[in-house]
C-alpha cells in the first residue's frame, strides 16, 4: 500500500487551513484560525476548538514528500508559535475556551486545542514561558472538568494531554487526575469493545479514542491498557467496509470517521492492527474517504493523517478478508452479515438503518422512512433512523425491526434564540455551562418523541440476495405532503456527521405518490430484492 496517500489527502488542506489564518503579525487577532471571527466579524468570540490547526501545520513542516510547499519553510513556526500564543490569549482566565456559544467552557474544544498545542510546541522546538503558563493552566481546569454526556474520546483526549505534558514539564502534579480519568474511559468500554458515544457504539469515534490510548499505552504502558486497546481494535477491524470506506450512518453519532494512527502504533504488537488501514487505504484510493474540509471539522483528520504517514510501518502482513458469517453487537445494537458475495451493515437500534454491499460495492445505503408532514403553517419530519429500543426479531435468514417513526430534530437559531442564549450566558449562564450544554444535548441530540407511524422492516434472505420488505401505518395519511427513503438522512446535531461521502451518490426513493393514494387505516408496502446492482422495487398497499 501507498502510505503517501495519507500525507497527500492532507497536504491537500493546509491551504485551506492557511486561508483561516489570521497570519497578519500586527494584527490583533494574529494566529486566531476563526476566519468567522477575525475576518468575516460575523461571530462576537473565537472558537477554541480552530486553535488546533496548529498541529497539521506542525506536521506539515516536517513532511518530506513530494510536492509539499510547507516543508521545512521557517514561516510556519512563526505562525505555529502565533496560533498557540492565540489560543492562550482567547482562553478564559481559568484556561478553558468556548466553542460554540460564549462561557461555554467546552472540554472538547479545550482538549483538542491544547494537544495540538503541546505536540507542536515539542515538534517546533519553541521555548516561550508564557505559552508553558497557558499549558499548565489549561491542564489544571480539563484535570478537574467533568461535561455532560458520555464521550470517551474527549475523555482520552485528555488522559494524553495530562500525560503528553507531564512529560514535557517533568512534573507529576497531574498523575492522581491522569489516573483517575483513565480508570474512567476503561469503565466506558463495553464488554463488546466499544467506547460509549452518547447514546452508544459509534465506529467513527472509536477510532480516535483508539487513537489517544495507543499514544497513552506508548508513553505508560499497562496491561488493562493494552487489553482494552486490543479488544477496541478487533471491534474496529469489523467496521471497514469491503470497498474500504467506513462507517456512516448505521452507527451512533452518523459519522464517517476514521483516525488511523492508533492502528499503526498498535501494528508494532498487535500486526493485524495494520490491515484496518490497509484496507481502508484501498478506499481512499479510489476516493471513498469523507470530506472534512469545512472551517471547523478540517483539523482532525489532517493531523491524524499526516501521523500516521509519519510512524507507517514499512513490513506488513497480507491482508486477510473478513470470513464470512454474523458479528452482532447486542449491546450496540448493530450486526453485520457476510454471506455470499454480500456485506449487510444493520442497525437494530435505529429502526433498521443499514448499508449493503455485493461484490465489494455498494448497492444500497438506507435511512429508513422520512415523512414530511403539513401541521398548519409548520412542516414537521417524521423519521425511522433515531435511536430507541425497537422490537427486534433475529434469525439466521430473517431479521425483523418493528417500531414507530419519531420526530426529527430540526431546531435552528433564529435572531431571538441567539439573544436569548447570550444573554443568558452572559449572566447567570456563564456560571452554569455545564447544565446550558445539557438542555442543548437533550433538544439537539439525546431521545425521541413517537410520531405516530408504525413501521416494521423485515430483512430477508433468500435464493442468493436479501429482500427488504417494509411496511408503514398510520392513523391517516392526510397531514402527508412528501415521503420517501433517503440514503444519509441523519436528525441529530453532532459536528463531524453530515459530511459528504461518494456513497451518498445514490438516488432518493420517493414515495410521495404512492402515499397520497392512501385511504385511512391503508398500509405502505415497500418490497425490495437486492438481486443485483441496484434494488428491484415494488410499492403496494392493504
Amino acid at each position: 500500500m501507498n502510505k503517501d496517500l495519507f500525507a497527500r489527502e492532507a497536504i491537500a488542506q493546509i491551504p485551506k487551513i492557511l486561508t483561516l489564518l489570521d497570519r497578519n503579525p500586527h494584527s490583533p487577532t494574529y494566529g486566531c484560525f476563526d476566519r468567522s471571527f477575525w475576518q468575516y466579524k460575523v461571530l462576537d468570540f473565537p472558537s477554541g476548538m480552530s486553535q488546533e490547526f496548529v498541529y497539521p501545520l506542525a506536521l506539515a513542516y516536517y513532511t518530506d514528500i513530494d510536492n509539499n510547499p510547507f516543508y521545512h519553510q521557517s514561516v510556519i513556526i512563526d505562525w505555529v508559535e502565533a496560533g498557540i500564543l492565540y489560543a492562550a490569549k482567547s482562553s478564559h482566565p481559568d484556561g478553558s475556551c468556548d466553542d460554540y456559544f460564549p462561557y461555554e467552557r467546552a472540554g472538547g474544544a479545550a482538549a483538542f486545542s491544547l494537544l495540538a498545542c503541546i505536540e507542536s510546541y515539542t515538534l517546533m522546538g519553541l521555548n516561550n514561558p508564557e505559552i508553558l503558563r497557558f499549558f499548565v493552566k489549561r491542564a489544571d481546569w480539563l484535570a478537574h472538568h467533568q461535561e455532560s454526556g458520555r464521550l470517551t474520546n474527549h475523555q482520552a483526549l485528555i488522559v494524553l494531554c495530562l500525560e503528553l505534558l507531564s512529560r514535557l514539564l517533568q512534573d507529576n502534579r497531574w498523575d492522581k487526575s491522569k489516573q483517575e480519568r483513565l480508570e474512567q474511559v476503561l469503565s466506558w468500554q463495553n464488554p463488546e469493545g466499544w467506547f460509549q458515544e452518547y447514546e452508544g457504539c459509534d465506529p467513527g469515534y472509536h477510532t480516535l479514542t483508539i487513537s489517544c490510548l495507543a499514544r497513552v499505552y506508548e508513553l505508560n504502558p499497562s496491561n488493562p491498557l493494552k487489553d482494552a486497546i486490543a479488544k477496541a481494535v478487533i471491534l474496529a477491524s469489523q467496521f471497514v467496509h469491503p470497498d474500504g470506506s467506513y462507517g456512516g450512518e448505521y452507527t451512533s453519532r452518523n459519522t464517517y470517521n476514521f483516525f488511523p494512527h492508533g492502528f499503526e502504533l498498535v501494528g508494532k504488537w498487535m500486526p493485524e492492527a495494520l490491515n484496518i488501514n490497509d484496507r481502508f487505504l484501498q478506499g481512499l484510493a479510489k476516493g471513498l474517504a469523507p470530506c472534512y474540509a469545512d472551517d471547523r471539522i478540517i483539523g482532525h483528520h489532517t493531523w491524524n493523517y499526516l501521523l500516521t504517514w509519519r510512524d507507517y510501518i514499512g513490513d506488513r502482513p497480507e491482508i486477510k478478508p473478513h470470513p464470512p458469517g454474523r458479528f452482532y453487537l447486542e449491546e450496540g445494537g448493530i450486526l453485520i452479515d457476510r454471506r455470499g458475495t454480500t456485506e449487510l451493515y444493520l442497525a437494530l437500534n435505529k429502526g433498521g438503518v443499514f448499508k449493503l454491499f455485493k461484490e465489494g460495492k455498494l448497492i444500497a445505503s438506507d435511512t429508513q422512512f422520512s415523512l414530511q408532514l403539513q401541521e398548519g403553517n409548520k412542516i414537521k419530519n417524521a423519521v425511522g433512523h433515531l435511536v430507541s429500543n425497537y422490537k427486534t426479531i433475529v434469525e439466521e435468514n430473517e431479521i425483523i425491526i418493528k417500531g414507530s417513526l419519531g420526530w426529527a430534530k430540526q431546531k435552528q437559531m433564529n435572531p431571538l434564540n441567539l439573544m436569548i442564549l447570550r444573554i443568558v450566558m452572559l449572566s447567570v449562564g456563564r456560571f452554569f455551562p455545564n447544565l446550558i450544554r445539557k438542555i442543548l444535548q437533550k433538544v439537539l441530540i439525546t431521545g425521541k418523541k413517537s410520531a405516530g407511524f408504525h413501521f416494521q422492516r423485515q430483512l430477508q434472505w433468500q435464493d442468493g440476495y436479501w429482500q427488504v420488505i417494509d411496511e408503514l401505518s398510520a392513523p391517516n395519511w392526510d397531514k402527508v405532503i412528501s415521503g420517501g427513503i433517503g440514503v444519509d438522512q441523519t436528525s441529530i446535531y453532532v459536528v463531524m456527521s453530515r459530511t459528504f461521502q461518494k456513497g451518498q451518490l445514490q438516488p432518493w426513493l420517493d414515495l410521495t405518490d404512492k402515499i397520497k393514494q392512501l385511504s385511512s387505516g391503508q398500509v405502505l408496502e415497500v418490497r425490495r430484492d437486492f438481486i443485483k446492482n441496484s434494488p428491484l422495487i415494488h410499492t403496494d398497499e392493504r
